[in-house]
């Protein structure tokens, strides 16, 4: 029979310190307490208060009074590196290697996100500034079509609108999307369920596609589409044609990633139940990917509604309203801003920042409806509803059948 004897606490002399700083009396034990390096108390505040203001203080001396150096940009990241520096040799006096270790990568990861978020903000900032006074309702149900440029005293002047611009960069991005996304995610399917000879091949492909310059996906449609053997001219569907080039990539690069990460006992488990490898994948792989396929598609979507380099030899551009995209120039968003801002008059200037304005905010709305419509929680609501309906009818059914 095995005896054990209770456990000790070690005793400690006087005057000795144990975990970081705790000051024990002779013959007390030693009580271990939990370090929990992202729990911020008040003094950890203050200490990041105090060590950017020592950071800053002491940037500030070598640029000003010491050396010769200059500029704002040089003297954020200075002061940035100094306060890193400082932050982590603090934390090493006071709380231990690992607790400065683990709060100095928090704090270089936050302020990375900070410099990412920054910029971000800023323009936001600057486009609402510059543009959000100028937008109003008849900005959104006009277009440009017989609005002078400049205005005679004394006769009515007519403001330009651009919802020429709005409706072809709808049509256009829509037949890109219609077009880019099945394609890319059947491609992004077949490279990373089916596979075969040809999946090298096509992945290097598609990798080269994503490096392709806009211009040239323009260029492409330019001699293939518009001047070249069909010979179909200048329209909104030769601009979604340039963009579909852009779109397609993104959709599949991004589809093919989120397919990976699909757990592989879910395909085996369909295919343990006799399920096909296209039943599979249409409803076990896909639905199990769908909020990072709708990230893929919001993505790429973004991407192309941004580029102008394209359309300016796809749609050539049109002042008045086109809502055929198959015939006739046509006008986008990213275009009209870009004619616009390069005018010498100051309302065709404001007019660039209205547009661009009201293009930020047509991608804001579509990435937030976009998001609420794949979301599991509007998901969930809809089977909810969609189970009860059925109860009720079976119910009503049991019930008229007694």
């Amino acid at each position: 029979m095995a005896v054990t004897r209770p456990y000790e606490a070690p005793r400690v002399g006087h005057g000795d310190r144990y975990d970081h700083g705790s000051v024990l009396l002779a013959g007390q034990p030693a009580h271990r307490t939990r370090i929990r390096p992202r729990d911020l108390a008040g003094k950890d505040v203050a200490l990041i208060a105090v060590t950017a203001l020592a950071a800053y203080c002491v940037v500030w001396i070598t640029f000003y009074q010491l050396t010769l150096l200059s500029g704002q940009v040089g003297f954020i990241l200075c002061w940035v590196g100094s306060f890193l520096v400082l932050y982590y040799v603090v934390n090493l006096l006071v709380s231990g290697r690992r607790v400065a270790a683990d709060r100095a990568v928090a704090a270089l990861i936050t302020v990375g996100g900070l410099c990412l978020f920054t910029p971000l903000v800023l323009i936001v900032i600057y486009l609402f500034a510059k543009g959000a006074r100028f937008l109003s309702f008849h900005l959104l149900v006009a277009s440009q079509q017989g609005v002078e440029e400049t205005c005679i005293p004394g006769f009515p002047c007519t403001k330009p609108g651009v919802l020429n611009a709005l409706v072809g960069t709808a049509e256009q991005i829509g037949l890109a999307t219609l077009i880019g996304v099945p394609a890319g995610v059947l491609t992004a399917v077949y490279l990373n369920e089916v596979g075969g000879r040809f999946t090298q091949a096509v992945r290097v492909i598609v990798t080269s596609m994503s490096g392709v310059p806009a211009i040239l996906a323009g260029a492409f449609v330019y001699a293939f589409w518009i001047t070249g053997f069909l010979h179909q001219g200048f329209s909104g569907f030769a601009g979604a044609l340039a963009l579909t080039v852009i779109l397609l990539p993104t959709v599949c690069r991004g589809t093919e990633e989120v397919l990976r990460i699909v757990p592989n006992d879910l395909r085996e488990a369909s295919t343990a139940l006799a399920a096909p490898q296209w039943r599979t994948v249409w409803s076990v792989v896909l639905p199990t990917a769908r909020s990072g396929l709708v990230t893929a598609v919001l993505l790429a979507i973004a991407v192309a509604l941004g580029e102008t380099a394209p359309l300016l030899l796809t749609i050539f551009g049109s002042a008045a309203l086109n809502v055929n995209p198959f015939n006739g120039p046509q006008m986008a968003m990213p275009l009209l801003v870009f004619q616009e801002v390069h005018k010498p008059l100051q309302s065709d200037i404001n007019l660039a920042y209205a547009a661009a304005l009201a293009l930020f905010l047509m991608v804001f709305t579509l990435f937030v409806v976009a998001r609420v419509l794949s979301s599991d929680w509007l998901g969930n609501r809809v089977r909810a509803s969609m189970n009860k309906r059925r109860s009720t009818k079976a119910r009503a059914a049991r019930e008229g059948g007694s």
